[in-house]
């Protein structure tokens, strides 16, 4: 490995370790999923991103790729460069900078397992390849803005540091998904798949480090499936993974019982100390919603194994590859069953939630365009910052509504069905106490109790959400 990328990385390290950084976003915080938004819209926001109360913003991988639509931004062509169509260096240096000042994390989508497909360019896997280096030539006072590590005057990798050129098949057999390539189809020779060399991991410790250099304090790992977990854990170090969230992106069908679950999200959590993605639970949201199905299933998932524990849990009702990609479309929810999972998801103790926020890259309409900016959605943030520690207890549950409690604070309550619910619980051994006064902070209203048995009236197709007044 040559001197210039133990260089950048030591270096890289010391400034991390000075930086006074934004704290990293802690448990049961809010990340907003800014998807593929430009660097600079991010900057731009910072001030209602905070005041809305998301306390971390995850951006779209920061490298350098080519291409406008948004799947080219998992291609990477180089890590030494951040340079790609929603900006560079100096842009994400900015948002850094403005979320920080408002006391706002800045997450970053990372690629590790694969570089770009460019078969149909060139036959050699020299990453950046000639080209991109003849432009580095041309473009050397720009490099000022774009350089995170290292110098650009020759390749990154070569064939030496990738598996064989095979196309994954058996998506059941584990050694084929890490050492694979993911591949579009006949013809498609796929995404050239990385192997732990001891330069892919070197570089990929320098490009993170680089990362926290500028103030990065967290890490989504993009298709941690596909990767072996030593390799994960010798590029994310201790120094790298210090005060960092890191959230692994594994797809499964379900918790446990789940073949996928068993063949690679449970051996992830037991192989590393990272979060994940909870697609148990996802999974366990989209059959309580289902036509026929009881929503009481969603009281305690966690105790039959349909929910990651709260402390490593990224909850989400749609993640960015849900409408994106055609094979995932079918897992879209309907989307008033979506705001009541953003409820339940949002009042629930434990996990830290995504709201999911794009352009429209998936032509949906405005389904999720500046959904972020949603009235219902910042409500749901604020109860949610509110309820920081409190426990909770599940007061009724029943085929069409679920209604539960956080510490004396706040009451939660979801009906799925078309037909109002009138839930009852009884106030002793509820955990609250009479005449207390909460107010509804979706649409407004007020609830006291009472004492004996308590009843709770819940709107068809809506939640409710009671914060106690002071």
């Amino acid at each position: 490995m040559t001197d210039h990328f133990r260089r950048a990385l030591a270096g890289a390290l010391l400034y991390a370790a000075a930086l006074c950084a934004a704290a990293p976003a802690a448990a049961e915080d809010v990340i907003l999923h800014a998807f593929n938004w430009r660097y600079a819209d991010v900057a731009a926001s910072a001030d209602e991103i905070a005041r809305r109360g998301y306390r971390a913003v995850l951006v779209s991988p920061p490298l350098r790729s080519e291409g406008a639509p948004w799947y080219q931004r998992y291609q990477p062509q180089d890590y030494r460069m951040l340079h790609n169509p929603l900006g560079d260096r100096a842009d994400l240096e900015a948002a850094i900078t403005a979320l920080r000042a408002r006391g706002v994390a800045l997450h970053a989508d990372v690629v590790l397992n694969h570089m770009a497909n460019e078969g149909a360019q060139r036959n050699d896997l020299d990453y950046p390849g000639a080209r991109v280096l003849a432009q580095y030539r041309a473009e050397g006072a720009q490099q000022a803005r774009r350089l995170l590590f290292g110098e650009v005057s020759g390749n990154l990798f070569t064939a030496a540091d990738f598996h064989p050129a095979r196309c994954i098949v058996d998506y059941n057999d584990p050694q084929q998904v890490r050492n694979g390539r993911l591949c579009g189809g006949p013809g498609d020779p796929g995404l050239p798949d990385l192997a732990a060399t001891p330069r892919v991991i070197e570089a990929q410790r320098a490009y993170l480090a680089a990362l926290r250099g500028l103030g990065v304090a967290g890490f989504r790992v993009d298709a941690a499936k596909h990767m072996d977990f030593a390799h994960i854990e010798a590029v994310f170090t201790p120094v790298i993974r210090d005060g960092a969230n890191v959230y692994g992106e594994i797809i499964t069908g379900g918790g446990q019982g789940n073949g996928e679950y068993g063949l690679y999200l449970a051996p992830y959590l037991a192989g590393t100390d990272h979060s994940a993605y909870d697609f148990p639970l996802f999974h366990a949201i989209r059959s309580a919603f289902a036509f026929g199905a009881r929503l009481d299933g969603l009281a305690d998932p966690a105790a039959r194994g349909q929910a990651l524990p709260a402390a490593r849990a990224i909850t989400f009702t749609v993640t960015h590859d849900i409408p994106n990609n055609g094979i995932f479309r079918d897992l879209i929810l309907d989307p008033v069953d979506e705001t009541l999972a953003y409820a339940y998801v949002m009042g629930r103790a434990g996990g830290m939630p995504l709201v999911y926020s794009d352009n429209n890259e998936s032509n949906d309409g405005d389904r999720w365009n500046g959904a972020w900016r949603r009235a219902d959605l910042t409500a749901m943030i604020g109860f949610r910052n509110a309820m920081r520690g409190e426990d909770m207890q599940v007061l009724s549950a029943g085929h069409c509504h679920l209604l539960f409690r956080r510490g004396q604070r706040g009451i939660v309550g979801v009906n799925k069905c078309a037909e109002p619910v009138a839930a009852t619980f009884a106030l002793a051994g509820s955990g609250l106490s009479g005449s207390q006064r909460f107010r509804e902070v979706l649409a407004g209203g007020s609830l006291v109790l009472g004492s004996g048995t308590q009843a709770v009236k819940l709107p068809p197709r809506a939640a409710r959400i009671w914060q106690r007044i002071k």
